[in-house]
């Protein structure tokens, strides 16, 4: 259990440094991996080299940045504001209309595009500076971008579903097919719960409708800022590249997996970017100086957010060298309880081992054991692979690794760690909550 004792040194290490004597999340990250690192002993260094070059090779790594410096180059340009200016007019008389409108568009982008920092890249580039202009905290913008980001692994056809379904433990039970219909019904039921959230959220934090003195006619928004609605097309083009029939028709063309071909995590910022540069130079520095100036001012985010992700990653990839997947099956495998209390089980069992891993990392790793598991309790093998799912859906709410969170920090320019406990408060444990009911029935996806 050397990788379970670690896991739990690496969280606490997190905590102590970072809540107890009030220091920044990087170095808090630094020192839990020390703290890992530790638990390998003489391999350490092989377990930590390995780890750090796979993190610093991580797409997230890069897309966490360059949303930063995107963010930096929006605000010296009116681009954003006329774009909000729009949503506005449309969307803000409605108590709380951005964090509606981000949650429904994860749902959509999630049943597309599946990759949780995806989601987050695509429906935060443009929710989260909205949210944050119509009164709602940077904190509370990047919990809610991602929070919504496991969704694509709660509906169909993701590829965390077919690596579950595909495996031998799974196929023995039932037929691929079978899961479509449940996890897609288990994907409304979470969407929903988030809508419920999203009600409580906005009168708990007693957000308001724009007032109509600060609403522009639409008329008079779209005539002024019509050119900041070119701010999708950044979006737009990797998704049509990578899903749908074009992508179809690339694919066959070019003999190449389109999704796997162009990354979203990583061609949405540099697209955004480059837009940036074009729809904003008036209005953008002309001499290298100033340049040079904006870099230095963004510099300290770079600095955090940096260090963090590349902590976080590479302490996961110690873990899993540690055998922390090995050692949480072989814990599933010796359990015998009730349905309710297995449900339990193995939901915390799989939100524990999607923190340091993916979720389709993590269905690969336990999905089959954690499905015969419910099974063998009595609960069909759909339901139970659905539940499965949506408890791995927890991984881009499961601080400190999950990758949407330094995406949606990088657009909100705020310090990852204070959305650490809303996430676990507000999605996390919810969501696995949720996972318990549908496994149990009380949810109805069958």
């Amino acid at each position: 259990m050397t990788a379970v004792w670690a896991l739990v040194s690496f969280i606490v290490a997190i905590v102590v440094w970072n809540a107890v004597f009030k220091r920044n999340i990087g170095e808090a990250m630094i020192v839990g991996l020390v703290a890992v690192a530790a638990f390998a002993g003489s391999k350490a260094p092989t377990y930590v080299w390995h780890g750090f070059v796979d993190s610093i090779s991580e797409e997230v790594t890069f897309a966490g940045l360059a949303f930063i410096f995107m963010s930096f180059l929006l605000a010296k340009t009116p681009v954003l504001d006329r774009l909000i200016d729009v949503l506005n007019s449309c969307l803000g008389r409605l108590r709380g209309g951005p964090i509606y409108t981000s949650t429904v568009a994860g749902g959509m982008f999630g049943a597309i595009a599946h990759v949780g920092a995806s989601v987050t890249a695509a429906v935060g580039s443009v929710t989260v500076p909205w949210m944050k202009r119509s009164g709602v905290s940077p904190e509370l913008s990047a919990t809610v971008v991602a929070g919504c980001a496991g969704m694509g692994v709660t509906f169909p056809f993701s590829a965390t579903m077919f690596i579950l379904v595909g495996s031998a433990t799974v196929t023995g039970l039932m037929e691929p097919d079978e899961i479509v219909l449940p996890l897609a019904l288990a994907g409304l039921w979470c969407l929903a719960y988030r809508l419920v959230l999203n009600f409580y959220l906005v009168r708990k934090n007693r957000l308001q409708p724009i007032a109509a003195e600060d609403r522009l006619p639409i008329r008079t928004s779209l005539r002024s800022g019509w050119h900041s609605l070119l701010l999708f097309i950044p979006i737009l083009i990797p998704l049509a590249l990578t899903r749908g029939p074009l992508a179809g028709e690339l694919g066959k063309y070019t003999d190449l997996v389109m999704s796997k071909a162009i990354s979203l995590v990583t061609w949405i910022p540099v697209l955004m970017i480059g837009l940036v540069l074009i729809l904003g130079r008036r209005h953008l520095p002309r001499q290298a100086s100033a340049w040079w100036k904006i870099l230095g001012d963004s510099a300290p985010q770079f600095g955090v957010i940096g260090v963090t992700i590349v902590a976080a990653f590479t302490a996961s990839n110690v873990l899993a060298d540690l055998g922390l997947p090995a050692q949480l099956t072989t814990v599933l495998e010796h359990v015998q309880a009730p349905a309710w209390l297995m449900a339990i089980i193995v939901g915390v069992v799989i939100v524990i081992i999607a923190i340091p891993l993916t979720a389709s990392a993590t269905m690969a790793a336990v999905g089959g054991v954690a499905v015969a598991a419910l099974v063998g309790v009595g609960i069909p093998a759909p339901v139970a692979a659905a539940a499965v799912l949506v408890f791995a859906s927890t991984e881009g709410a499961s601080p400190p690794s999950g990758a949407p969170i330094y995406v949606a920090a990088g657009i909100a320019q705020v310090d990852p760690s204070k959305t650490f406990l809303p996430l676990l408060k507000y999605y996390c444990i919810p969501i696995l909550g949720v996972g318990v009911l549908i496994a149990l029935g009380l949810l109805p996806i069958a």
